[in-house]
């Protein structure tokens, strides 16, 4: 998969761009506060529908405007496709719509049309953040592989929002309703938890492959922390083993106002020579740790679908020396394409490597 052009108005501070990326690696270098980091979560957001950075839609509209529009041309399969996302804002209300081809979709039908993969900061908070982090990062790996995960999923956050308000109301809570939604979340939350559990042990072996490429003396072991037990591969023995925790739970549920059991209180566990990476493990073992579960959601993105995702890696070389700075950017020979920020330019790129500078919402190609 290739991104062969991007478009922008009024998003960040970026008035209006027009970029046509090349296959292989694309630097973007510059000094901080120019748009570098923009720049990718514009990729990101026109691929998946979602910013790794806004806390809000509207965050993303340049200051002065009231609309933002993301524009892409992909190649996938030999085929090319055009997708479109516009975020409208008026206060602290925003809307966003999608276009593929021209053509206006829900969500669920944009998605997965052009994956990608990020790196950016905020991922060391994969291993010392909460559990949210983690299983968001593995949701938003499957809803791009696979749409049924995004429509189970779909499904158990609407019965989990309707059931704990209902669960609010306290001893006036409707049991027979209760119970419908109740099946909704065994029925979607099983189904949850064994794409969890086979996505987990894919990531595990690319993971641990992977980062013995960097520290070869350290093994790295992801450890998939289900809320209720996992005993079986199979649909029905998984949906009666949550059916029965729901049932152990229900009076704590009924006394906390809330659903205490399911998938939305899963866990992922990294360990580093098996001990917990978070307790005992070094920022710089955490970095890399990290990089490694991301090279590893490419690979098994790629496996997947048959097609490689594109590789977005936000200040990734900020941490690390010349040598070793220059052994990883020599490793993005090994992808399809991928986008990489950084405040300056290393001394040694591939041939296949293209640079631009940004400042100031402006992008200029470098000229070898």
């Amino acid at each position: 998969m290739l991104l062969r052009r991007l478009e922008l108005s009024d998003f960040r501070n970026y008035r209006n761009l027009e970029l046509e990326p090349s296959p292989g690696l694309n630097l973007f270098i510059g000094p901080n506060a120019q748009g570098k980091s923009n720049l990718l979560e514009a990729i990101a957001l026109v691929g998946t529908g979602k910013s790794f950075r806004a806390g809000r839609d509207g965050d993303v509209v340049r200051t002065g405007s009231d609309r933002a529009v993301l524009r892409a041309t992909a190649a996938a399969r030999a085929r090319e496709i055009n997708l479109a996302c516009a975020i409208e804002h008026e206060g602290r209300a925003s809307r966003k719509t999608f276009t593929v081809n021209g053509n206006g979709v829900r969500y669920a039908g944009y998605l997965g049309r052009l994956r990608v993969v990020t790196f950016v900061p905020l991922d060391l908070q994969l291993v010392t953040g909460t559990p949210a982090l983690r299983r968001s990062f593995l949701n938003r790996a499957l809803s791009q592989s696979e749409p049924r995960y995004y429509h189970e999923l779909a499904r158990y956050r609407r019965a989990l929002q309707q059931r704990n308000a209902l669960l609010k109301t306290g001893d006036a809570a409707d049991k027979a309703l209760l119970d419908v939604y109740g099946n909704t979340l065994v029925e979607a939350g099983a189904q949850i938890m064994l794409a969890r559990a086979a996505m987990l042990a894919s990531l595990q072996t690319e993971a641990a492959r992977a980062h013995r490429r960097f520290a070869p003396d350290e093994a790295l072991e992801l450890r998939y922390e289900p809320n209720c037990p996992l005993a079986s591969a199979e649909p029905q023995p998984v949906a009666d083993a949550l059916r029965t925790r729901l049932a152990e739970t229900a009076e704590q549920e009924r006394a906390r106002g809330t659903t205490v059991a399911g998938p939305h209180r899963d866990d992922v566990e990294l360990l580093l020579d098996g001990v917990s990476l978070e307790a005992y493990g070094s920022q710089g073992q955490q970095r890399t740790a990290v990089l490694a579960l991301k090279v590893a959601e490419y690979n098994v993105m790629r496996e997947r679908t048959d097609d490689a995702p594109v590789l977005l890696l936000d200040d990734v070389l900020s941490e690390l020396d010349e040598a070793r700075a220059t052994a990883f950017l020599a490793e993005m020979d090994a992808y399809e394409q991928a986008f990489v920020t950084a405040t300056h330019s290393p001394k040694v790129l591939s041939a296949n490597a293209r640079s631009a500078r940004v400042v100031a919402g402006t992008v200029e190609w470098v000229t070898c």
